[in-house]
């Protein structure tokens, strides 16, 4: 049995002199990977491999998510994730090798949300919270893959964790 993490990048900056490649996390942006980093080392256990597309944003993200993990995960930065569909999601997945078996990836909207609606069961109990919503800047959504990597995407996998950024926040942010 295999995990998949999918986490959308933090908010970012909106400069219009930035390429959209090299937009970087805002403040509230920081702000709210550091919330996710610190939540997920103790809810998705060790990381065997993070899957991140090559944007700034969504890197800026990754170095703030794992500087709260004990030990560095390994992670690999992708040009092909950065505005990757749900179909080019899929087939990046499905090349995974078979012993990594607990995988965050890191991307963007709208392949993200679209990834994340087409595999979830309908019966998982956060299904509804995940489809009611655009999937928000840092929210990350956890899936039990049935089976082997080369056939992700051909069966619905459950979802057994959906969190937003927000929904971490105390009351003394």
């Amino acid at each position: 049995m295999h995990m998949l993490h999918l986490l959308r990048h933090a908010k970012s900056s909106w400069k219009k002199e930035v390429d959209d490649h090299e937009r970087p996390l805002n403040r509230r942006g920081r702000e709210a990977a550091r919330r996710v980093g610190q939540a997920l080392p103790a809810t998705v256990g060790t990381l065997d491999l993070i899957l991140c597309s090559s944007a700034r944003r969504t890197r800026e993200t990754m170095e703030l998510v794992i500087a709260e993990f004990g030990a560095r995960p390994r992670s690999v930065l992708e040009d092909e994730l950065y505005e990757a569909t749900k179909h080019e999601l899929m087939s990046r997945l499905r090349r995974l090798p078979e012993d990594i078996g607990n995988v965050l990836l890191i991307g963007h909207n709208p392949g993200l949300h679209q990834l994340a609606m087409a595999i979830a069961d309908t019966d998982s109990a956060g299904f509804r919270a995940l489809s009611s919503v655009k999937y928000p800047t840092a929210a990350r959504a956890s899936f039990r893959v049935p089976g082997p990597w080369s056939a992700f995407g051909r069966s619905r996998c459950e979802l057994v964790d959906y969190v937003t950024a927000e929904s971490l926040r105390s009351d003394k942010d």
